[in-house]
């Protein structure tokens, strides 16, 4: 095969190379008497292009979604769960003798009634180990599980976690599908996020957005009592959701969908995988979770909040610093208090490591053991001391 100059100008514009025509005619012109297989010129000319886009990384999957749901889908559950809830008790006025004498037998009985609610959850075993919100099964012993296939389980609640808001189910059942999980310490804000669960009882729903923001505490999400850094997204989550896991682009799963707040628009939160699976492992090997727990109330100091404690006389001391974690109240009979704790005290650091926020020190705290030393570094008064705190297992009654 052999090419005019002609021939070869043109096939180069149809190629995209037509910009620098004058340069290559020109190029080519003088060694056209040298180049007896044109075809192998153009190769030479197009190899540096064909190298570029060779680096290139391929082209973006525009189906990731419905792949990473046809991956995972087949292992996400609706749960639903029944517990007895008593109704109202005799209303006051029929206590009096009169009314009773004037009723009878009439008088109404509290009942029990039972109350139901569908979360979802997802398969972390083939022999039937299944993942949820401990708010999901909440009163229930024994809940049903529905596979997107259609089968049906009577599943076993094996423990459930309130501080985490983890719960655990046992099915009995083999070569079940199951997760990938991922890491959520890997995640980055803006990546993509999507949610797959049973929303409003419309089974196998995916909604999908991105990671909006990481480590939100508990307090910012609206539940203090939680132990958790949760995760923030805007994909869409909404009742029915809670227990259904949170995928990265991969299809791995990043979380447990958790927590929506009434307040917000399009936000929801959930539970770092990291988090969820460390308790989970716990609650099949152990039925329960032991929390590390000091017994202090804190708050994370800013010139607006030093002021607005100094001001208003939430303490009976005075607060001089504008940074720092702030000791306002230790609990009675707490092992804060056993370890000479007093409010007023700023927290610097937790096991010899600077902490700059309260989330920060309770995470600290969560780290460690139960009955184990732990030192806490304070500053009281100008003067910085070092207490020695054992922490003991998260009260499961409630708190003085």
């Amino acid at each position: 095969m052999s090419l005019s100059l002609k021939q070869l100008t043109v096939y180069l514009t149809l190629l995209g190379l037509g910009g620098g025509a004058g340069v290559l005619g020109s190029r080519y012109l003088m060694a056209e008497k040298q180049v007896a297989r044109p075809t192998e010129a153009i190769s030479a000319v197009l190899q540096p292009f064909s190298a570029q886009r060779s680096k290139r990384p391929p082209e973006e999957n525009l189906n990731f979604i419905a792949e990473a749901v046809e991956q995972v889908g087949p292992a996400v559950v609706r749960i639903d769960a029944a517990r007895q809830v008593s109704q109202e008790e005799i209303p006051e006025p029929f206590k009096n003798p009169f009314f009773r004498r004037f009723f009878g037998d009439e008088i109404p009985i509290p009942k029990q009634r039972v109350e139901r609610g569908t979360g979802s959850g997802f398969i972390l075993s083939s022999d039937g180990q299944v993942i949820t919100n401990a708010h999901v099964v909440d009163g229930s012993d024994q809940v049903k599980v529905t596979l997107k296939d259609g089968r049906t389980f009577d599943g076993r609640v094996i423990g459930k976690d309130p501080v985490t808001d983890v719960a655990v189910i046992k099915i009995e059942a083999q070569g079940l599908p199951t997760v990938r999980l991922g890491k959520a310490q890997n995640l980055i804000p803006g990546e993509w996020a999507i949610a797959i669960g049973n929303p409003l009882g419309l089974d196998n729903t995916v909604t999908v957005g991105i990671i909006s923001a990481l480590d939100r505490s508990s307090s910012q999400v609206g539940v203090p009592e939680k132990r958790v850094s949760f995760i923030q997204t805007d994909a869409a989550i909404n009742p029915g959701n809670s227990g259904g896991p949170l995928l990265n682009a991969k299809g791995e799963v990043i979380g447990i969908n958790t927590a929506i707040r009434a307040n917000a628009q399009g936000l929801g939160f959930a539970i770092p995988i990291e988090t969820a699976e460390r308790i989970a492992n716990e609650l099949f090997s152990k039925g329960k979770v032991e929390h590390p727990y000091l017994g202090i109330q804190m708050v994370t100091l800013t010139p607006e909040k030093k002021q607005q404690i100094n001001e208003e006389k939430f303490t009976d001391f005075k607060v001089k610093e504008d940074k720092g974690v702030l000791v306002v109240a230790v609990l009675k009979n707490s092992p804060a208090q056993q370890a000479g704790f007093q409010p007023g005290d700023i927290i610097t650091k937790v096991s010899n490591k600077q902490v700059k926020d309260a989330a920060e020190v309770q995470a600290r705290v969560e780290a460690s053991r139960v009955g184990a030393d732990l030192k806490v570094e304070v500053t009281r008064q100008g003067k910085t001391e070092t207490l020695v705190v054992q922490p003991q297992a998260f009260p499961t009654e409630k708190l003085p």
